[in-house]
């Protein structure tokens, strides 16, 4: 019985998580609030953030998109280690998406695993079927080059926060949560803590300019 019933039991979870998102962004719309989303939240979002997961927001259907938003309506975006996950003519498809729908002067913050790393333990734990948790689904391992060019060619502006150089040499600007809070980033990760770089994320805003 149980058997029969958990296909429809994970449906219905599915169908209130899309109506609550659906209800949360009209209530942005109605206080006039800028629409800030966390992509593949897994629950952890900060206040004035709305959460979503692949489920019912698809980065790469664009009908998933136009369900809940109109073309450039969007302010902000946040996907922390999500692009990892698509393999690289989906990181496109994906990045237009987020392109069409984010207003002029939107921004989306990426965080990615950082293939530039000086530490090749990290490289091992993170790069596409590496040993750390998840690394069997990572698609790409990116490094500041070509994911400033995977949105670059979509149209983006690229500003780069947190990366390695190809000398291995940590590079930071500095930045503020405003435009979507990076857990796993120099300042915030707790393997940090040394004030070393043990484990950050390759981060960059996109910006829409047009």
């Amino acid at each position: 019985m149980k058997k029969l019933i958990k296909p429809y039991y994970y449906r219905l979870k599915e169908l209130q998580a899309q109506r609550k998102f659906k209800k949360t962004i009209q209530k942005f719309q109605s206080q006039e609030q800028p629409l800030k989303i966390v992509i593949g939240s897994s629950g952890i979002f900060d206040d004035g953030w709305i959460p979503s997961e692949a489920h019912f927001l698809n980065l790469l259907d664009e009908e998933d998109w136009h369900k809940y938003f109109q073309e450039n309506e969007i302010t902000n975006l946040v996907a922390e280690h999500v692009w990892e996950h698509l393999t690289s003519e989906q990181g496109k498809i994906a990045a237009r998406n987020c392109y069409k729908y984010l207003k002029s002067g939107g921004i989306i913050r990426l965080a990615v695993p950082d293939g530039f790393h000086s530490d090749s333990t990290y490289i091992e734990y993170v790069k596409p079927n590496g040993r750390g948790a998840g690394a069997d689904d990572h698609k790409v391992l990116y490094n500041y080059k070509s994911f400033s060019k995977l949105f670059s060619d979509v149209g983006f502006e690229i500003k780069l926060l947190e990366y390695f150089d190809e000398n291995g040499s940590f590079q930071f600007n500095e930045w503020t949560n405003e435009n979507g809070h990076v857990r796993r980033s120099i300042r915030y990760d707790e393997r940090n803590k040394n004030g070393k770089p043990n484990y950050t994320s390759l981060i960059i805003d996109a910006i829409k300019t047009t």
